[in-house]
């Protein structure tokens, strides 16, 4: 294995020289190395075992664990969720960032590092080193279509950056949010091939979807559901809790196999939504952002450049369009829009502080300089989710409808807290992206795409405090590291034939920072929105609103407008060249067809919401067909996709149970939590249905008489008006048979409850649906013997959802 070839740890490159002549990266079998001990070892232990009467040396050499090359240095990756280029301090912004201020001055800042736009399509990029399209990670997990670059299944021939460290010989662990796994196997039954234990992680402790409540959330260990031993009145908070097991990992790890290397992953629910963090921080931050996100970014903008960040001829990209200016709000909004900024820096400061508990105990094992600490400042670029106006909750902004400022207002003083599910007003998000435009979802601009990266290993990179300017993408992280571990890129593992890595190292750039970037073409595409970059040029354009994101996207795809921008001369996207460059326009375009070809782009796709429901999306469903589903009375823990999907369709849910005494209460059945979801119970024996409506309307059914003590049956009956997505229904309750209450559900939640709940069968795990039964402790005094849900056959859709699918099929 001692030939030069891409890729490898001898080799000079493995990207495109130009366009279109691609090398083939280094594709060599994953070394598994066994040890031939020599016959001095066989003697040492044939003496070992002469002091012990009857013990018989072996003739055989003992087996030896296979290890990486000599010097391989421990990996951590530390990945920060929803984080935009100007938020942080060490990138100019003015979330004070105490330890990524520690690790860049001890290492590097890239100024020009990328990402997909969403949180699972970087992700699995990152693991694999290869465009998200190419194993099926066009879009988040929840998202998922039956489109090769869209099914959210890893194909094997994609190993992880986990499995191929493991396979050399690495220590494996993963702490926080996941979001690969299909959402349709994250259940009891798995099957957990594709959880991260299956890809590679030895340990796994985190949640497994798209954001969680970090004052009740709900954890798997390993595969094993797990909840928190303290409530946050005791003190608890989920990021601090990831850091505590990623600590006592390393050290564990360290202290009983030293000599072996590890590799650590951390992804932290911070600071995506919901922003939840103790009243302290946020109160740190109070006053600073009265000025407004206009002053923001220049003062941003500023510092930016005075760190080297970005050249001194850079201006702010120009402000999106359908955002207000601060001037623009009434002195309510402003007030709202500020304690929204105050609590996200908060929260943002808070998960560094925990982070840099890690960096104390590398340094206190005397391991730190001897480890390569990647810490990446977002997946993507800041959430405009939040709206124009933010909202407390989020899910209500995710079906389209705006949160009310007055009522916002009229709660300042509980920003942060479990009765909040929080993002930030888009303007802030915005002025987070400085000096970039637009946010999240939008792969077109830079604010989409561009994100802090520092990286810091003091024993393999001689600089200190030193701005790289290379151009990089999320899939270069995995051939840098396989670089600096001496690891080639593998043919085959687990005996499948591995695709091309995509990306290319790194490591060529740590040493010299003027060398000339080897990454010199890259496509980018999230839900209709598109780009490619070629040699510092840049062909976009913008399909679709981060925060419309249901039916906000019915331009057809052909009447998009492209732009131009030469980003090595305009930092910023800042001038568009589109009418002074039409031929070199044209050449991108073409570009972007070809790389879109090739990793499996088409056909596009601009759904956001509506994707979210399986019936919508066409996506595997569990229970296809079946009209009749019966759980067990500890059936629990099941994502939307697992569950009996009770949207927009009749249902029946019936629950036996056995009464202790007339005043017994307790959940029989609940899906969701205190920001939607619904949840059939008992308070004092009198049995009830409440329906939340994300968060914002709450219907509650209740009988007036209560439950004797004995067998009884609990049926809740919902005939669902038929209409749009989110129509009205109709619910009677029921026991025995017989009628004892009736309501009626004024709207009903369209496309999905909540990313962060389950559903669960004697319990409402996570936060309440409703405040008449506790956050926990709320497990059924008697006994439930299971739920069964009967399901009309149709699930309405809706004309509106009907014709933007016939669209997207002609398209």
């Amino acid at each position: 294995m001692s030939e030069d070839t891409p890729g490898s740890k001898n080799g000079t490159t493995s990207g495109p020289p130009s366009y279109p002549s691609w090398p083939n990266p280094g594709r060599r079998n994953l070394p598994i190395r066994i040890s031939t001990p020599t016959n001095d070892a066989g003697a040492r232990a044939a003496a070992h075992l002469s002091g012990f009467p009857g013990a018989k040396a072996s003739q055989h050499d003992p087996i030896q664990p296979v290890r990486p090359p000599e010097g391989a240095p421990n990996v951590v990756i530390v990945l920060v969720d929803d984080m935009g280029f100007g938020a942080s301090s060490t990138y100019g912004g003015p979330c004070e960032m105490p330890t990524a201020e520690r690790l860049s001055d001890g290492g590097l800042r890239y100024s020009r590092f990328h990402v997909t736009a969403l949180c699972s399509p970087t992700r699995q990029a990152l693991m694999t080193g290869r465009n998200h399209h190419s194993v099926g990670m066009g879009v988040t997990s929840e998202m998922t279509t039956l489109e090769p670059g869209y099914t959210g299944f890893r194909p094997p021939s994609a190993a992880t950056m986990a499995q191929i460290l493991q396979g050399n010989g690495y220590a494996t662990a993963a702490f926080g949010k996941w979001h690969q796994t299909p959402p349709v196997e994250v259940n009891p039954t798995g099957p957990f091939n594709r959880w991260p234990v299956g890809e590679g992680f030895g340990t796994f402790y985190g949640f497994m979807g798209a954001e969680m409540n970090h004052w009740y959330p709900q954890l798997y260990s390993g595969t094993t559901p797990v909840e928190p031993d303290r409530l946050p009145e005791d003190g608890y908070h989920l990021t601090e809790d990831l850091v505590d097991h990623t600590i006592d990992w390393i050290r564990d790890q360290h202290a009983i196999t030293p000599d072996q290397p590890f590799f650590a992953y951390l992804a932290l629910g911070a600071t995506h939504g919901p922003f939840h963090v103790q009243k302290e921080w946020r109160e740190k931050y109070a006053g600073r952002f009265d000025e407004g996100w206009d002053e923001m970014r220049k003062q941003t903008l500023a510092r930016q450049k005075e760190l080297g960040l970005v050249p001194q001829d850079t201006v702010l990209a120009p402000w999106p369009d359908g955002l207000p200016q601060w001037w623009e709000l009434d002195e309510m909004e402003r007030e709202v829009a500020a304690r929204f900024m105050e609590t996200y820096a908060g929260f943002a400061e808070h998960a560094d502080v925990q982070v840099g508990r890690i960096t104390d105990e590398l340094e206190r094992l005397g391991i730190l300089d001897d480890t390569i600490f990647v810490y990446m400042l977002g997946d993507n670029g800041a959430s405009g989710e939040g709206g124009p106006e933010g909202t407390l909750r989020e899910h209500l902004v995710g079906h389209g409808i705006a949160d009310d400022t007055a009522d916002m207002h009229a709660r300042l003083d509980s920003f942060g807290d479990p009765t909040t599910y929080a993002i930030y007003p888009a303007g802030w998000a915005s002025a987070m992206n400085t000096p970039y435009a637009w946010t999240k979802q939008i792969a077109s601009h830079l604010g989409g795409t561009r994100d802090g990266l520092i990286v810091h290993w003091p024993n393999g990179i001689a600089a200190r405090g030193e701005v790289r300017h290379q151009w990089h993408h999320v899939i270069d992280v995995l051939p840098t590291i396989l670089e600096v571990a001496g690891l080639p890129h593998p043919t085959t593992v687990y005996g499948v034939t591995q695709q091309v890595i995509e990306g290319v190292s790194m490591a060529y750039s740590f040493a010299d920072a003027d060398a000339a970037d080897r990454r010199v073409t890259q496509y980018f595409e999230m839900v209709g929105n598109r780009g490619i970059y070629h040699n510092g040029w840049m062909a976009v354009t913008r399909h679709g609103t981060p925060w419309l994101m249901v039916d906000g996207g019915d331009r057809p795809f052909e009447e998009d407008v492209w732009e131009l921008y030469h980003t090595d001369r305009d930092w910023s996207q800042a001038f568009d060249l589109a009418g002074e460059g039409p031929d070199q326009l044209r050449a991108l375009r073409d570009i972007f067809l070809i790389e879109a070809s090739r990793h499996q782009v088409f056909p596009l796709d601009d759904r956001v919401t509506e994707r979210e429901n399986p019936a919508i999306a066409g996506r595997l469903d569990l229970h296809a067909g079946r009209t009749s589903i019966e759980l067990g009375p500890r059936a629990g823990r099941l994502t939307e996709e697992a569950a009996p999907n009770v949207k927009n369709r009749s249902h029946t849910i019936t629950v036996p149970l056995t009464a202790r005494t007339d005043t017994d209460s307790g959940v029989l059945v609940a899906q969701g939590g205190r920001f939607g979801g619904w949840s059939l119970y008992v308070v004092d024996g009198r049995p009830a249905y409440a329906y939340n409506c994300y968060g914002r309307e709450l219907t509650t059914v209740r009988s007036e008489e209560s439950l004797t003590a004995g067998d009884h049956e609990v049926t809740m009956r919902f005939s669902y008006a038929g209409g749009p997505p989110g129509d009205a229904a109709d619910v009677v309750l029921e026991v025995d048979g017989r009628e004892v209450a009736r309501g009626h559900v004024p709207q009903t939640t369209a496309y999905y409850f909540a990313f962060d709940e389950t559903l669960n069968v004697g319990v409402d795990r996570g936060a309440p649906v409703t405040d008449d039964y506790a956050p926990v402790h709320n497990r059924f005094t008697g006994t439930v013997h299971g739920a069964r849900f009967d399901l009309d056959t149709q699930i309405e859709l809706g004309e509106q959802v009907k014709r933007r699918l016939t669209q997207l099929a002609h398209d």
